[in-house]
């Protein structure tokens, strides 16, 4: 399966310019835990999760319409293509540790987002909806690696990056 199979191609997007309050509610009215943040042409340059939106609300005593996305985006981007198969995307998730990935074209431009939730929807669940390649332990698999426990040192850098 490519990636192309299960992204979702409409997604929300936001600026480095965008205060946390309208990206908030972005993400409020897409339904959606992630943002890839583009630049004028539309190429990604970065990404905020929901939790970093809390993270950075909670920790800069200001209000969300005086914060920019730019004071908060992670500019390290994980991301995939749509003509790349499904497996090496996961994989990226795995080692990466998360559940979203931006899906870029060869120029970086934003042309949807790949989920977790993306790939449970198209996994093969027993020969019930459609057939896939992808099973539930390949699944179960990646989602452990996201969510194993770090050590605290690790997440102690994490947490000085912001």
């Amino acid at each position: 399966m490519k990636v192309q199979d299960a992204m979702m191609r409409t997604p929300a997007s936001c600026s480095v310019d965008t205060n946390l309050a309208a990206a908030i509610e972005i993400l409020w009215n897409r339904n959606c835990g992630m943002l890839p943040v583009v630049d004028a042409n539309q190429k990604v340059v970065g990404v905020v999760t929901d939790r970093d939106l809390c993270v950075a609300l909670g920790t800069r005593n200001r209000r969300a319409g005086e914060i920019t996305v730019g004071e908060v985006v992670r500019k390290e981007v994980y991301s995939c293509q749509a003509e790349d198969d499904v497996r090496v995307a996961l994989d990226t998730m795995a080692s990466r540790r998360v559940r979203r990935l931006p899906v870029v074209n060869k120029e970086g431009r934003l042309e949807g987002i790949l989920s977790m939730d993306n790939v449970v929807l198209h996994a093969d669940l027993g020969g019930q909806a459609r057939p896939s390649e992808l099973s539930p332990a390949d699944i179960v698999r990646v989602l452990h690696q996201i969510y194993e426990p770090q050590l605290p040192e690790v997440a102690q850098k994490r947490a000085a990056a912001v």
